[in-house]
């Protein structure tokens, strides 16, 4: 059983040949990736069969959803150890105005923010927007 397929195995996600190649494919990427991303990677693949592997890996911790701004859903895989709860694992997004990418500044923390009593938090997220590291080299 390869690396991948213990991951999956261990949030039991059935670890099919698409959901291995799609856990592969963003993997390899240093940003978040959109539903597009993913169809134009896999062209002979259903839309539907890749929705339904992101949406299986967001609600089994595999990954997250980011709200970028832009109005399209990009998702990113988890660290280790990462259950993305509101209290403990949010993280900073960088979305950047020159090249359109989003990256997880997995390193900086959400601090925790105590909400007035009544409220209930459903989802966080902090999204910083300008020039990534390589475009503001050029």
């Amino acid at each position: 059983m390869t690396e991948i397929e213990k991951t999956l195995d261990n949030k039991s996600i059935r670890p099919t040949a698409m959901r291995i190649l799609i856990y592969k494919f963003m993997a390899g990427k240093k940003t978040a990736v959109a539903l597009t991303d993913i169809e134009n990677a896999f062209e002979k693949a259903e839309r539907t069969t890749l929705y339904r592997t992101l949406k299986t890996f967001e609600e089994k911790g595999i990954a997250h959803q980011i709200d970028d701004g832009t109005n399209i859903s990009k998702f990113a895989l988890c660290q280790p150890g990462c259950n993305c709860e509101i209290d403990q694992d949010l993280h900073l997004h960088f979305h950047c105005s020159q090249c359109d990418k989003t990256i997880c500044l997995t390193e900086h923390k959400i601090p925790h923010i105590n909400l007035p009593s009544g409220y209930i938090a459903e989802d966080v997220n902090l999204v910083i927007k300008g020039i990534c590291d390589s475009c503001s080299e050029h």
